[in-house]
């Protein structure tokens, strides 16, 4: 059969936790054309966090528009799309949001997950879900049981309980699935629902969308819109579509995808289970082990805002890092992996009135590095293998100053690769692979996904890092009962 890539086209959209990102790519891996629309997130309430899921599609929808100009439209022989993880839409039969999408920061539910999670040892979680994973407050279970005792007519009304990814797949084309990977707390390790952990709840089971593999094709785009017509794959969350779109998918890789929030994952076979580590079960050969931490950029983003700046311009005016620069815990809203600690929060230590906004900066990128560090050490702890280098990607990685931070953070050669939109990109691979493009994920990555640079630590650098890390550790735990009174919960 002759090669026929070149004549195709693939689309990806990432729907994130600050904006829609889309490309439209060559099946030889030339890039066509990008699109990113930011849109506002709501904090009405102190621990709520929430978006509108219209606005996601206002987005996506007018990428798909500008992409149906392009010469290649014609080309275009499937979709994929990706999204946040843990944030979730409660819809009504007819697939409309009954309100706005609760984002994966959220805390409210907090309550009502310690309440679950109270009912199921860890060695019952183990034995359904193939690891301790906890009920916490952004596990679907827990988003449930707030609806039902805060807001029980929406929960009468409510059909299914759906991912971005899946609202938007079900805006699309019409069918409602979701798929067994982005399910995080919710599947055993046979990709199917852990009844065990459903039966906690009465209704959760009837409220979640049927399975379907991550490259299944999950429809068509219906008349009337852009690409009708065109197959639409399942997908999966953002932090495995992110891990294609930076190259991943071989055993030994490693990744810190770096957004609002930053992910470190390892592709291995090996298994300890690992306390604050999230295992996936394996698929197609791919067992990612990985730990998100609350605050990537946000935690830069927030700084910025204090200071009337951009992040960027704020990352540009970052001061050298020195032994006696000040210390920051970028725990601004809690931390998840692999302390999942929601009491803790963003704290300063060593300043004097000899730092500036110059110093701040430094100090809250290099705490972002440290929880990545933090976040990786768990990781090759699960995976039982430490990966001799680090490929990075997303909006984070672009600042030059940032990336040797982390590689003198991680103590190793790190990997700039694709682009600023890693979440978009992989959604793209995966479209190339379930739409029969492509011959495999490993394949499609490593085609479709270049590697920008190599940033290698600086020897001395990475000595002070190591030093200054065993302090960010200290800190962390010096300040927790303190910070914890302050949250409002006892220490």
């Amino acid at each position: 059969m002759p090669d026929t890539r070149g004549d195709s086209a693939l689309i990806g959209i990432d729907i994130g936790t600050s904006a829609v990102k889309a490309v439209m790519i060559a099946a030889d891996g030339a890039r066509l054309a990008t699109r990113t629309t930011p849109y506002p997130t709501a904090r009405p309430a102190p621990g709520r966090v929430e978006q509108e899921p219209t606005q996601w599609m206002d987005a996506m929808r007018a990428a798909l528009a500008a992409f149906a100009a392009h010469p290649m439209a014609g080309r275009v022989a499937g979709i994929g799309v990706t999204s946040q993880v843990n944030t979730h839409v409660f819809c009504g039969a007819e697939g409309a949001a009954l309100g706005p999408a609760i984002t994966w920061s959220d805390t409210r539910a907090a309550p009502q997950a310690a309440a679950l999670d109270a009912q199921i040892d860890a060695g019952a979680r183990t034995a359904a879900l193939g690891a301790p994973i906890p009920i916490d407050a952004s596990h679907a279970l827990a988003r449930m049981a707030w609806m039902a005792e805060h807001a029980p007519e929406v929960w009468a009304r409510t059909a299914h309980v759906l991912l971005p990814k899946d609202y938007a797949i079900a805006q699309l084309t019409g069918a409602v699935c979701a798929d067994p990977i982005a399910a995080v707390g919710l599947v055993t390790p046979s990709m199917r629902y852990a009844d065990p952990i459903l039966a906690l709840l009465p209704g959760a089971a009837d409220r979640l969308p049927p399975l379907r593999d991550p490259l299944d094709t999950a429809g068509t785009v219906a008349p009337g819109q852009p690409f009708a017509g065109v197959p639409v794959v399942c997908g999966t969350m953002d932090a495995w579509a992110a891990m294609f779109g930076v190259g991943v998918a071989r055993d030994g890789q490693a990744m810190l995808l770096c957004g609002t929030s930053d992910v470190a994952g390892l592709i291995s076979g090996a298994h300890t289970p690992t306390p604050g580590v999230v295992t996936f079960p394996p698929w197609r050969g791919i067992t990612l082990h990985a730990g998100p931490i609350q605050a990537g950029g946000a935690a830069l983003a927030w700084a910025a805002a204090m200071f009337g700046t951009t992040p960027q311009a704020l990352a540009d005016a970052a001061a050298p890092i020195t032994d006696t620069s000040p210390l920051f815990l970028p725990h601004l809203d809690g931390e998840r992996a692999p302390l999942w600690d929601a009491q803790t929060r963003g704290t300063f230590a060593g300043l004097s009135a000899r730092h500036g906004r110059a110093e701040v900066a430094a100090a809250v990128m290099e705490g972002v590095a440290f929880a990545g560090r933090l976040a990786l050490d768990a990781v090759e702890a699960a995976g039982r293998h430490r990966a001799d280098a680090i490929r990075v990607g997303g909006g984070g990685a672009q600042s030059h100053a940032w990336t040797r931070m982390r590689a003198d953070a991680l103590g190793r050669p790190v990997l700039r690769m694709g682009g600023a939109e890693p979440g978009a990109l992989g959604a793209a691979v995966m479209a190339g692979v379930g739409c029969g493009v492509m011959a495999d994920l490993p394949s499609a990555a490593e085609l479709l996904v270049p590697q920008q640079a190599r940033i290698d630590p600086d020897p001395a650098g990475a000595e002070r890092a190591e030093r200054r890390f065993a302090l960010f550790s200290q800190l962390y735990h010096a300040v927790r009962p303190v910070n914890a009174a302050l949250s409002g919960a006892a220490p």
